[in-house]
């Protein structure tokens, strides 16, 4: 097997192979920079597109697809949905990877067996963002033993953990191991105690495999290399020490020749039961269905939500404030006929609020989302589909309650006309401008970190605004390309759906002060006529807003996918960015 790194003219492994058995707990170890996590990586086939050579489960040449039915990655980042309780977190976990023929019954004894044996049993109603960093390792794990994979990848699961934890972390792999699980891991600097727990051994060094065996032949394999581990020496400390040339570039290249001659790599000979089994098994490892899925989720999500409380009383409290901020500049403008042109600004400020108030807070959130969905999807929780389906329902309550906040304060204290019927047009403008907000944010988001996402979120947003307003109060008509590219902003639209709600359908007359000698816009209509919206018809500003927010959805989607699973055109654009990337960094 070799892997590619296109970053640089670099081959990160090359001419390795070994086999990993079930019921054996395997640690990948090399130096910094070896390779562990790439070979981890395309072990997993979380990156195997830059790879060539074969990977064969049970002398059967590996079917991703399948494979990825049968398997595990549990990274070494702790994700884990946060505002849930350990239990909570297992019975989400359980819906959405066991199908609807397992019973409620089945599915409570295997949560109550995967935490007792993981040690949670203690921390069952603990918040996930209470829990210690080995309880939240530990949780990592159960969640992915729900649906028992046979085949569990981990990326240095000891990280961040004290002594005793990671002992109790590798105890625990052992017996999950001895299950008849296939369990590997690669880990940084073993101590000798958590060292013996492991029964296969694989070093990496420069990319290449440089010992694979069990932990006992450790110590007599350094006597064939030329070489002898001091005594009371952790032979793991001594094997990454050897394997990153500390006491000779020669070693290396002699652990490279020995290791093929001491350990030959004995093809698995496929037999006919062994492949009917891993066929069996992947086929048995089905999901949940379509709408088991979305309401699973759906309902973790709103659980979530509920429990966000603290940061939905700051979004109320900022919705309230900028509804007297408003409000209060624009007092009485709505009702105003000397006021017209200021009650025009109330409504394009309107919109710049439910652009940058749905949109920023997904900017800063959704990113590091993304990375957990990446992990759940990866791990074959759910489909994409049920999940962006959920997000967008789970979305909508709060958006129409905040933003019904601060409409009902700023058309009141503003004096906007009380009819029915242009409320209700006002409001389902203003409520649909929200959600293509938020559809950008999540478009952005899905793709940029949150650095990235909030440099490019706000930056978009000026020439929507400027191509919007392009042309108001000119007798002249704008040329053709400048009214087709003005028509390309959803603000436009539905600012002529706002002005149309508030002066259209023959709005009578409005009343001036009397120290006004001469109120021009008194009339609606004039104020249209000036605008060049005298011919506009809000149902067709505001399809166009629906079909508008219909097409952001689909291209936050869209996007969203391009994320976890790039397809060729994505992935040339990822290799040149990396090019340049690496071309301009500083050495």
């Amino acid at each position: 097997m070799r892997y590619l790194n296109y970053r640089g003219p670099k081959l990160i492994l090359r001419g390795i192979s070994g086999q990993f058995r079930s019921g054996q707990l395997t640690a990948i170890l090399g130096p910094s920079g070896a390779g562990k996590s790439t070979l981890l990586n395309v072990l997993a086939g979380y990156k195997c597109l830059e790879t060539g050579g074969l990977v064969t489960i049970n002398g059967q040449p590996r079917v991703l697809r399948e494979f990825k039915k049968m398997s595990c990655y549990i990274m070494q980042e702790d994700l884990i949905q946060q505002k849930l309780t350990v239990i909570e977190s297992m019975h989400f976990a359980a819906d959405l990877k066991l199908t609807h023929n397992v019973t409620e019954c089945t599915r409570n004894s295997i949560v109550d067996e995967i935490l007792e044996t993981l040690r949670l049993t203690n921390a069952r109603n603990t918040l996930t963002d209470k829990l210690s960093g080995g309880e939240r390792k530990r949780l990592s794990i159960a969640l992915e033993l729900i649906n028992n994979p046979p085949v569990i990848f981990l990326d240095e699961p000891t990280t961040g953990l004290d002594e005793m934890a990671s002992l109790q972390c590798i105890d625990l792999l052992q017996r999950v191991a001895q299950g008849g699980r296939t369990v590997i891991c690669s880990v940084h600097t073993p101590s000798a105690s958590m060292f013996a727990k492991f029964q296969h051994v694989y070093v990496v060094a420069s990319g290449q495999c440089v010992y694979r065996g069990s932990v006992d032949e450790l110590v007599p394999y350094f006597e064939d290399v030329g070489i002898e581990c001091p005594k009371h020496y952790n032979p793991a400390d001594f094997v990454i020490e050897l394997s990153s040339g500390e006491y000779g570039k020669e070693y290396v290249d002699k652990m490279i020749k020995t290791v093929e001659k001491k350990f030959p790599f004995e093809p698995t000979i496929t037999k006919k039961n062994s492949n009917e089994k891993y066929e069996l098994m992947s086929k048995k490892r089905l999901k949940a269905s379509w709408k088991s899925q979305f309401t699973v989720l759906f309902k973790r999500m709103m659980v979530q939500h509920y429990r966000d409380r603290n940061y939905m009383y700051l979004k109320i409290s900022l919705h309230i404030f900028l509804g007297l901020v408003i409000g209060g500049l624009f007092l009485g403008t709505g009702n105003d006929g000397s006021k017209t042109l200021f009650n025009f600004g109330f409504c394009l400020a309107c919109i710049i609020v439910l652009l940058y108030v749905p949109m920023l807070p997904i900017l800063l959130h959704f990113p590091s989302q993304v990375q957990l969905v990446k992990r759940e999807h990866f791990n074959r929780w759910y489909d994409l589909s049920p999940y962006f389906c959920a997000l967008t329902v789970a979305t909508i309550p709060a958006q129409l309650i905040l933003s019904t906040i601060y409409l009902t304060m700023v058309y009141f204290i503003s004096g906007q006309p009380m009819e029915l019927y242009r409320c209700a047009m006002f409001f389902s403008t203003c409520f649909v401008c929200a959600f293509i907000a938020e559809s950008m944010g999540f478009a952005i988001a899905s793709t940029l970190s949150i650095v990235n996402g909030m440099f490019v979120g706000p930056a978009l947003t000026v020439p929507l605004m400027l191509v919007a307003v392009q042309g108001l109060g000119s007798p002249d008509p704008l040329p053709i390309y400048r009214t087709l590219v003005m028509y390309l902003s959803y603000i436009r639209y539905g600012l002529e759906a706002l002005i149309i709600s508030t002066y259209g359908y023959n709005r009578e007359k409005l009343p001036c002060p009397s120290e006004e000698v001469y109120c021009h816009y008194r009339v609606p209509r004039e104020l249209l006529r000036a605008m060049g919206m005298e011919h506009c018809v809000f149902w067709v500003d505001f399809a166009a807003l629906v079909f508008i927010l219909i097409a952001f959805k689909a291209i936050a989607f869209y996007l969203l996918r391009q994320r976890l699973r790039p397809n060729k055109t994505f992935r040339a654009i990822h290799l040149v960015g990396r090019l340049i990337k690496s071309h301009f960094s500083i050495e």
